[in-house]
């Protein structure tokens, strides 16, 4: 039986380091660090996920500056908006919240925050940095990933890896920071022939497709590391991109859902927002 990854106690721990580095920094520079949230519109799912995100800036003793724009916000007032965050030296990180409402270009939003605050990682600037194995702001979802990897002991060297999502906010950053520890990388999507017989070859499996159970637990190698990023609502609950019952019966070590991968997004967000703004000053 596979050991739970518990994302919950070790977001706990990451986030008790980051207050007690932001209290440091809010000792020597007279100001917390800083993060703006922007949310245009009322999609529910995002608003939950931006109050978190606030309760989380004030726990750890972060100062959140919060923006809650109507739908029908025009292109040329949020893009404003976001150069006066860029010019604002009390701002350390900027995340825009998407999705945006249709009438809004997600990639250009994207591309008018200053790659110094762009603490989603998402900035071209900072994919490239990634990519290049220079990394400076990482993606939240798999940078907490290599967190857990790390504090559960996982050795990636020479490890088959298959990522099963092809995004460029969870399964191309999740790629290259596996390969940059010498693990071995398929990616898959859901186009790739045979999925199967890729899954029960990889001693770590990363499943961000957004499709509920679609990996089977009979596929998951003996003694494998499944890393289930899915977060699917069905008439049954909350469900990942993994067999649950399946796999937990066949891994070493496997996250649940909820309360696995999660729990680490924005605890990393809080992490780069730190990072951000020790750049800032520096």
């Amino acid at each position: 039986m596979a050991t739970i990854i518990d994302g919950n106690a070790l977001s706990k721990k990451k986030r008790h380091e980051t207050a007690l580095k932001a209290t440091i920094f809010t000792e020597k520079y007279g100001r917390p660090p800083g993060l703006a949230v922007v949310l245009v519109g009322k999609d529910p799912a995002s608003a939950i996920y931006v109050r978190n995100k606030k309760t989380a800036c004030e726990t750890a003793g972060l100062r959140s500056f919060d923006f809650h724009l109507d739908a029908a916000t025009s292109r040329d007032e949020l893009l404003a908006l976001v150069k006066n965050l860029n010019a604002d030296p009390d701002v350390d990180g900027i995340l825009v919240q998407f999705p945006v409402p249709p009438h809004l270009d997600s990639q250009e939003i994207q591309l008018a925050i200053d790659p110094k605050k762009d603490v989603d990682g998402l900035h071209p600037y900072n994919l490239g940095r990634l990519l290049s194995g220079t990394p400076t702001l990482v993606p939240c979802t798999p940078s907490g990933i290599m967190c857990m990897l790390r504090e559960y002991g996982v050795s990636l060297k020479g490890k088959d890896a298959v990522v099963i999502g092809r995004s460029n906010l969870v399964g191309k950053p999740i790629a290259v920071l596996l390969m940059m520890e010498h693990a071995t990388i398929t990616i898959c999507h859901s186009r790739t022939l045979d999925l199967d017989k890729k899954v029960k070859a990889a001693d770590i499996v990363v499943a961000a497709i957004g499709k509920a159970e679609m990996i089977r637990g009979e596929w998951i190698k003996q003694g494998a590391v499944v890393i289930d990023v899915g977060m699917n609502r069905t008439e049954a609950g909350l469900k990942g991109d993994v067999q649950f019952e399946g796999a937990s019966g066949r891994a070493s070590l496997i996250t649940p859902v909820p309360g696995g991968v999660g729990p680490m997004t924005i605890t990393m967000l809080l992490d780069n927002t730190l990072r951000a703004a020790m750049n800032h000053v520096s």
